[in-house]
């Protein structure tokens, strides 16, 4: 007997018990589908996490202002001593392995194109922005070092307000206001989209920084170069830890902190953030894994059970076959193979129900799902497994059986 004509003898085998072989798939079935999501959710996931750390630039710490602290109340976050330009440029003199490094300070502002206005968040820059943000232009040109030292009145555009204001004409070269004050557009940013706080990054305006302090924002009446905040990109082989502690020194000695004194500034890698807030989907994650190997266990055993019935009413069947000269071997790759056969159904059906219940998350709850061809094939194998562990003691059994015994057998 070949192997195809003991998967013919399955399938019919499997067809005069329609009710009772579908019953039995379940466990695989739900089983497959906890694979084939639990697989969509962490790729989606990865994915957005590796999208949103490309989107703050790689290999990148930032650097806030601490929360000052009147009459024993926390002021909130970024309202102590601001950082200043002399802070920015003791950083990348004297922490290694700096690349660039950039301050950013912002403010809602309103910008006017001819007779269309569109609100949208002013953001004041160093020339290195573009560089510690990987955030490449589709049109136009970055601002120079000379137009940052001289408060040129220059703007690079996002997505959004060149969609708003320009519709489909190019702004290179256009004129728009903001607050009043006429600025250039010498540049287009690439779309970034939203950020997993939902802000759309599009939604921005670039100038130089030396601009919006003296034309836009105005200046701190303590630290009249504030900078608002920080951000230093490092070498891809940088030890960011080592780096951190760096920054920290230099910073606590430029403003006076003493031993054991609170900060009142703060560096954070926001990569580390990120990844941190999709815990949740990691653990999501692992029940879905922890579902998926209980419903396959359940599954096996469901059909151990259903293959050892199916010995029990088919032994006068088994007596024959070996009567008219079926070897053993052959007894038991019928059966195993009728096992593997009714797990791959029910492998199958979970393939297709996993994969629409994970475009349904998708589309329902907008959450992150990739469905590749590792879940598939990942699916596949743990159905042929489990048919095979758990079809293997019945195939034995049937084959272990003597035909005379087996030929008597009521």
């Amino acid at each position: 007997m070949t192997l195809w004509d003991c998967v013919g003898t399955a399938v019919a085998a499997l067809r005069r018990n329609a009710l009772r072989s579908v019953l039995t798939t379940l466990g695989i079935v739900i089983g497959v589908a906890s694979v084939i999501i639990m697989v969509a959710v962490g790729s989606g996931a990865r994915q957005q996490v590796e999208q949103q750390i490309s989107t703050l630039g790689s290999n990148t710490l930032m650097v806030f202002p601490g929360s000052s602290r009147v009459g024993g109340r926390q002021a909130g976050a970024g309202t102590d001593l601001p950082l200043s330009e002399e802070d920015m440029a003791a950083i990348a003199g004297r922490v290694p392995e700096v690349v660039a490094i950039t301050g950013s300070i912002g403010a809602a502002v309103p910008v006017i194109f001819g007779n269309t206005n569109w609100t949208t968040t002013l953001t004041g820059v160093h020339a290195d922005y573009l560089a510690v943000r990987d955030w490449p232009l589709v049109l136009g040109r970055p601002f120079s070092p000379a137009e940052v030292r001289s408060a040129a009145k220059v703007a690079i555009l996002g997505k959004t307000p060149v969609d708003k204001l320009f519709g489909g004409t190019s702004p290179l070269g256009g004129r728009i206001r903001i607050r009043k004050v006429p600025f250039t557009v010498v540049g287009v940013l690439e779309a970034k989209g939203q950020s997993m706080m939902g802000r759309d990054q599009d939604d921005v305006v670039l100038v130089p920084i030396t601009t919006a302090r003296s034309r836009i924002i105005g200046r701190n009446s303590v630290v009249p170069d504030q900078v608002g905040t920080i951000s230093v990109k490092f070498e891809p082989e940088a030890d960011l830890s080592a780096a951190r502690a760096d920054i920290e020194k230099l910073l606590r000695r430029r403003r006076n902190i003493p031993a054991g004194g609170e900060d009142d500034f703060f560096v954070r890698n926001l990569a580390d953030f990120i990844r941190a807030r999709t815990a949740t989907q990691n653990t999501m994650g692992l029940l879905l894994g922890a579902t998926a190997a209980i419903s396959l266990l359940v599954g096996g055993i469901g059909i151990m059970n259903i293959m050892l019935v199916s010995v029990t009413e088919r032994t006068r069947e088994i007596g024959l076959r070996m009567a008219v000269g079926a070897k053993r071997r052959e007894i038991l790759l019928q059966f195993l193979v009728e096992a593997v056969t009714l797990s791959c159904v029910g492998g199958a059906i979970g393939l297709f129900l996993g994969c629409a219940i994970a475009i349904a998350v998708a589309v329902l709850a907008d959450w992150p799902v990739v469905i590749g061809a590792s879940s598939v094939v990942i699916a596949i194998l743990a159905a042929s497994l489990v048919g095979t562990i758990f079809g293997y003691f019945p195939a034995r059994r049937a084959a272990q059986l003597k035909p005379i015994e087996a030929l008597r057998f009521e």
